[in-house]
């Protein structure tokens, strides 16, 4: 099943998706909701970013390919970071880039949202925590990231969370999924999930020894190989076939309404 949240009549609204429309739900996902009976065109629609998180939680150096070409050892233990909510970015959404950065860099990601609380839970457990799954672009101040050696200016800002188009919940094996990222159709990376160094199990499972997961919270699993540099004007696509694409553009402040 495809979940989405979307804007009608200026309210965010999630539904589900089904062939060319999207059926309206009373609630979010993991409110226990009702459908409502009404449904609008997928196309045309106004997709928000299919989560609502008090945080979002991204890993570091997940893929052992990315690692090496990072030149960083791999580390024992998943090496976590948090965005602020303020930078997500609805699908098909700009990215600004800051005028206080010269090289920012994508990273296409499997990403997951939480679908009910979860504290201590073990991995062989963590799957059932999760609502479903998404595309994510990481992007990064490169050089802020290599100057200051900490993540939170690097990665805050906002626009520098592109998330979605929506939710697959029906995803059997999150470590059998195939990562695709083009800049202006160019391929830019591809990796698979099974070069994950932690598993999702895993990364949910340390997460939520440090940190109540919340439903509709945020998960990143970290990028494979290929990150490179973003300019005014480049239109991204990251794909993860099962789940679908996430299109974003990037632009410089002066060039936005």
């Amino acid at each position: 099943m495809r979940l989405a949240r979307l804007l009608v009549a200026g309210q965010a609204r999630w539904g589900m998706v089904e062939d060319d429309r999207i059926k309206l739900l009373s609630a979010a996902p993991w409110q226990d909701p009702k459908p409502l009976g009404g449904s609008i065109p997928l196309e045309g629609a106004q997709l928000l970013p299919p989560a609502e998180p008090s945080k979002i939680v991204c890993v570091g150096l997940n893929y052992r390919a990315h690692a090496q070409e990072m030149g960083k050892e791999l580390p024992s233990e998943p090496l976590l970071f948090l965005k602020s909510p303020q930078a997500l970015l609805a699908p098909g959404g700009t990215v600004v880039l800051p005028p206080d950065s010269q090289q920012v860099e994508h990273e296409g990601e499997l990403a997951l949202v939480i679908g009910k609380p979860a504290k201590n839970v073990k991995a062989e457990e963590a799957l059932g925590y999760v609502l479903g799954y998404t595309c994510l672009d990481d992007v990064t101040a490169r050089d802020i990231q290599r100057r200051e050696k900490v993540y939170a200016r690097a990665k805050g800002y906002d626009t520098f969370c592109p998330v979605g188009p929506w939710l697959e919940t029906d995803i059997a094996d999150p470590q059998n999924l195939t990562l695709t990222l083009k800049v202006n159709g160019e391929g830019r990376q591809q990796g698979s999930t099974s070069d994950m160094i932690f598993s999702v199990a895993e990364v949910v499972a340390f997460i939520s020894r440090i940190m109540t997961l919340m439903p509709g919270d945020l998960i990143s699993t970290g990028t494979p190989p290929g990150v490179g540099p973003l300019r005014p004007g480049d239109r991204v696509e990251l794909t993860i076939p099962e789940i679908g694409t996430l299109h974003h553009g990037v632009a410089r402040p002066e060039d936005q309404g």
